[in-house]
């Protein structure tokens, strides 16, 4: 699954219809946090489970630039990039969850930036013999270090939006997220993107959407959190 986006409703609904148990493994995508009040508790549950294995996103990427890195008051330059960052992550919904992380001890707060920081940016996963490359927003083979766009792999990697024109990547099929389906296909609530090929599928359903029955709520835009299963490709949606 990708960009539950805080929706303790969303996250709670699918996991308890795929039924997950000791014996499977779970990858989330990046996003867990930003936009719904949950993020910062899911995170941690995703944390203690053994069997769940998560990417960095965009949204994390951008919690750990405001929150976890050092910035000399006395330097213009780097109080010109904390104002940048921190408006950033404000303007993507980051405030919800710094408000959720003010009430943590210090030590709760370093051990969640510490696990963030150790977040890779792919993974390469094999089931049942099928290759499957697990991204949040582009490939990292992808990169261009003369791409004066991103700063970095990292940046690049979840922040960049994998495009259907984009060179394929090995010979297995791409699973991403960070990009909302309804870029690719029209439907309402939204569902989980096939490319024709079958080498793409795209499973950020729009999670961080806001909910039924809120102010903010827009029919034709209904997101919902999916789960795609990959043994058997069978697809899980949280329900209304």
């Amino acid at each position: 699954m990708s960009d539950i986006h805080g929706n303790a409703k969303r996250f709670k609904s699918v996991m308890k219809q795929i039924k997950f148990k000791k014996n499977d493994t779970l990858f989330v995508l990046g996003d867990v946090i930003d936009r719904h009040p949950g993020g910062i508790k899911i995170l941690r549950k995703l944390m203690k489970m053994p069997n769940v294995f998560m990417l960095l996103g965009n949204h994390e990427y951008m919690m750990l630039n405001v929150l976890d890195r050092s910035y000399d008051p006395e330097s213009f330059e780097d109080m010109c990039e904390l104002e940048a960052n921190m408006e950033r992550w404000y303007r993507n919904s980051g405030g919800i969850t710094q408000r959720a992380l003010a009430v943590l001890p210090e030590r709760e707060r370093t051990k969640i930036f510490k696990f963030l920081r150790s977040l890779p940016l792919n993974f390469d996963i094999y089931v049942d013999g099928k290759p499957f490359k697990l991204i949040h927003g582009s490939p990292t083979e992808l990169y261009d270090e003369n791409d004066k766009q991103y700063e970095s792999l990292a940046e690049f990697a979840v922040w960049s939006r994998w495009q259907l024109t984009d060179p394929d990547v090995g010979n297995g099929t791409v699973i991403f997220g960070h990009t909302p389906t309804e870029y690719f296909k029209s439907a309402s609530p939204f569902s989980i993107f096939h490319s024709e090929d079958g080498k793409r599928i795209g499973i950020d359903c729009g999670s961080g959407y806001a909910l039924p029955g809120t102010e903010k709520f827009n029919e034709s835009r209904h997101g919902r959190l999916a789960c795609l299963r990959l043994n058997d490709m069978q697809e899980f949606y949280s329900e209304m």
